[in-house]
């Protein structure tokens, strides 16, 4: 069995020595670097919405009275000349909207009234004088009738009775009709069958004036 040398032992030393310390240097440096970025960011990377929250500034505080929410209302809402002149101008807006969806303009119109067949059924109803449409005034009338003098209440029942049974009929013989022309002049259309039928039922139980939109044809001319 060998023995080492002194001279051995002290080089085996000596680069032990240095292994150690090239070692220990790096694990310091890396450690010195770990230490350097914990204290440059020290905290987690905010949200966006914390970020920009901050750029907006400072929020004002909740208002203590309700004097002072009154004030800050006031403030907000602006003075009442700029108050009156807003409202001026919606009133003028929603009487404009009125005026183009009485006249028929589909960007304007009821989702319900839109489309060209929907606008083809009215004008088959409006150019009809439909008996349907006496209905209200003659039922409001016999109503009327009937408190003045209450002993007529059985022949205004029966009245209204007939009335209806009529009101049913011509229903029934109008939507026929609007589905027929339909399908001859939209052959493509899914909008057919009693929706359509039940649409110009209700049009033609309106009263002329009161319709909406207005009609573009008068009783009688030809579609």
């Amino acid at each position: 069995m060998k023995l080492f040398r002194r001279g051995e032992s002290s080089t085996t030393d000596e680069s032990a020595d240095q292994t150690a310390g090239s070692d220990g240097g790096s694990t310091a440096v890396s450690t010195t670097k770990a230490a350097t970025a914990t204290e440059s960011k020290g905290r987690p990377t905010p949200k966006r919405r914390d970020a920009q929250g901050k750029r907006r500034g400072p929020v004002a505080p909740a208002p203590l009275t309700a004097k002072e929410a009154r004030a800050r209302r006031k403030a907000t809402r602006g003075s009442r000349k700029d108050r009156k002149a807003a409202a001026a101008e919606r009133r003028l807006a929603a009487q404009d909207r009125r005026a183009r969806m009485l006249a028929g303009e589909d960007k304007y119109l009821l989702p319900r009234d839109q489309g060209p067949v929907r606008a083809f059924v009215r004008d088959i109803v409006d150019a009809r004088r439909n008996l349907v449409g006496l209905f209200m005034p003659m039922a409001l009338v016999l109503i009327l009738s009937m408190f003045v003098a209450p002993a007529l209440q059985t022949i205004v029942t029966l009245a209204m009775l007939v009335m209806m049974v009529f009101m049913i009929a011509e229903g029934f013989l109008l939507g026929r009709i609007v589905n027929g022309r339909v399908r001859e002049r939209f052959p493509d259309s899914t909008d057919t069958g009693y929706r359509l039928g039940w649409y110009a039922f209700v049009r033609a139980s309106q009263i002329r004036k009161m319709r909406a939109p207005k009609p573009r044809v008068g009783p009688g001319d030809s579609v």
